[in-house]
């Protein structure tokens, strides 16, 4: 190319080239972090062995890698551009300073995900899909990545849907979307923090104390804690418990239907939406 004639990407279509790069580093860099650290400080006795369950949630995460999170990302990262270019969606319109659309569009993005998280619970169809993230009768790192393709397919179009409303800015949900599997894989793992800094984080991200009482077989605390990333959600709509019932030595974590070896079953867990099966969540 003659010197003069070259163009400098724009950070768009940077993001765009090497996004899954930046996403994959990140994703398994975080995965790897945890896994070694919750070794090193459990919180909770392990029910299971690692090995009895990782080979099945592992499964898991690359079948959703496979079918649709190489795609999940770019989706939303194109519907983002394409907004941009069309001047579609509220931020579009209101045009505020960049630094403030992408706080606020982070934000409003992280609380869409908290009422995805409260739609999974409440409606039936689709609690079919996300029990399988909860019938994992151990809480750690590979739990949080633990969920049905159909559920990561599902999650992509919401988010897609709610980009475009918004207007989000390309780097905001580029950001969002780094941070939100980031901090999933984080409050997953099954980390002792000490008791000052875990209260100290929870009063802005949601903690792995905070997180767990999520995973109880209590049907209360299940139905508790829906954040993923910002702990003022679930204070905010009132969706807050702070500690176990039973404390987090005593609590079972699962469904109460499903204290069995059948969720360390890769088929099993993959079949599960299908089984006929009722648990408290669909009473």
């Amino acid at each position: 190319m003659p010197v003069g004639l070259y163009v400098r990407p724009s950070m768009s279509e940077t993001l765009l080239e090497h996004q899954t790069l930046i996403r994959g580093c990140v994703f398994f860099g975080v995965l790897i972090a945890m896994s070694i650290l919750e070794a090193m400080f459990p919180k909770k006795k392990r029910t299971q062995a690692r090995q009895k369950r990782w080979p099945t949630n592992l499964g898991i995460i690359i079948l959703d890698t496979v079918l649709s999170r190489l795609a999940s990302p770019f989706v939303a990262l194109a519907i983002a551009a394409l907004a941009g270019t069309q001047n579609w969606g509220l931020f579009n319109i209101l045009s505020l300073p960049i630094a403030l659309e992408i706080i606020l569009c982070m934000a409003l993005l992280d609380m869409a995900i908290y009422w995805q998280h409260v739609a999974f619970h409440k409606i039936p169809v689709l609690w079919s899909l996300h029990k399988v993230h909860h019938v994992d009768r151990d809480i750690d790192a590979s739990t949080g990545v633990r969920f049905h393709p159909i559920e990561i397919v599902l999650s992509m179009i919401y988010k897609a849907l709610i980009i475009l409303i918004l207007g989000a800015p390309l780097i905001a949900v580029f950001l969002f979307e780094v941070i939100l599997n980031a901090s999933a894989i984080f409050n997953h793992a099954n980390l002792k923090l000490p008791k000052r800094v875990d209260q100290f984080v929870r009063f802005f991200f949601v903690t792995p104390d905070m997180h767990r009482v999520h995973h109880s077989i209590i049907q209360r605390e299940t139905n508790s804690n829906y954040g993923f990333n910002l702990s003022l959600w679930d204070r905010i709509f009132q969706s807050y418990i702070p500690q176990p019932q039973m404390g987090h030595q005593g609590m079972i974590i699962g469904l109460e239907s499903h204290q069995s070896d059948k969720p360390s079953s890769l088929w099993w867990s993959l079949t599960l939406p299908f089984h006929k099966t009722v648990d408290k969540n669909e009473d």
